[in-house]
């Protein structure tokens, strides 16, 4: 998860969704509230960790935060110097991903297929807006880590591109090669307020409207694709600060793209990113 949510494109949902956690995390997520520091109180630390699922919880978040401190000046490297071939990878990974959360769902009907429609058309939209200038504000910044993480436990809906459309992505990416400790607190307390606020409400809806929900993140999924695709023809950048920001691209044919002499390695990747998601499934059916 920690990976993907690096990757301005790709969501750490869809990978807590392909390897069978999806629930348990929002369940856990909305085990944090008030009567949880009463159990503390009352009955102690064991129980109080028991209710919060406490060794789930650790060794998620421990692995994302290990990722993401491990893998950042990697990923950037990689977007910078082989996108074709990290693209590649994630397509076929998210293209995976999308027949496996579909086939969650127990019946499509009308409604189901309305909201999967309504999801793709949405995702697709976002993947559309410009990108905002840079800045630095921590209050904006705290407002930032609070709608990523939304979309960050949303499968199909990357937090990292919406730091970019947010025009926070670079500061905050910046903040973590350079440790700075003030942005770095600031995002991670606004992503704790969204997190808390808004797994309760996808809660509500797996509870009464699993499968409306369902067909709605497999649209929301579908929908991300266009922005993954890794043949891409820039047409319009912007320089903020020391950074270059792509603002306007094309899809193009892998076979028209200028200067491509990776398509055998992209097409191994994508199939190794496609293959992971069955591999992962496989796996956690059995665990």
């Amino acid at each position: 998860m920690g990976a993907a949510d690096v990757v301005p494109g790709v969501s750490g949902g869809t990978i807590a969704f392909i390897s069978g956690i999806y629930e348990e995390l929002i369940t856990s997520i909305n085990n944090i509230n008030l009567s949880l520091f009463k159990t503390l109180k009352k009955e102690g630390f064991k129980a109080f960790w028991k209710q919060l699922n406490g060794n789930f919880l650790l060794a998620l978040f421990s692995g994302i935060a290990i990722s993401v401190l491990s893998l950042a000046k990697g990923i950037s490297w990689l977007l910078e110097n082989k996108p074709v071939l990290l693209w590649s990878f994630f397509f076929g990974l998210v293209v995976a991903s999308i027949f496996f959360v579909g086939k969650s769902l127990e019946k499509w009907n009308l409604a189901a297929i309305i909201m999967f429609i309504c999801g793709t058309s949405i995702a697709y939209y976002i993947t559309t807006i410009p990108p905002a200038e840079n800045t630095d504000s921590l209050p904006f910044l705290f407002l930032s880590g609070a709608l990523a993480i939304c979309a960050m436990i949303l499968p199909g809906i990357s937090g990292a591109f919406i730091l970019v459309l947010l025009g926070s992505y670079k500061v905050i990416l910046d903040a973590v090669h350079e440790w700075d400790f003030k942005i770095i607190i600031t995002v991670g307390l606004g992503a704790i307020f969204g997190l808390l606020s808004f797994a309760k409400v996808l809660k509500w809806l797996f509870t009464r409207y699993k499968d409306i929900t369902l067909a709605t993140l497999t649209g929301f999924i579908l929908g991300s694709l266009p922005k993954i695709w890794p043949w891409k023809k820039i047409l319009e950048t912007k320089v903020f600060g020391d950074k270059i920001i792509t603002i306007r691209e094309q899809s193009v044919s892998p076979f028209a793209f200028e200067g491509d002499n990776q398509l055998l390695f992209a097409i191994l990747l994508a199939l190794v990113g496609f293959s992971l998601i069955f591999i992962l499934e496989k796996s956690a059916s059995k665990k």
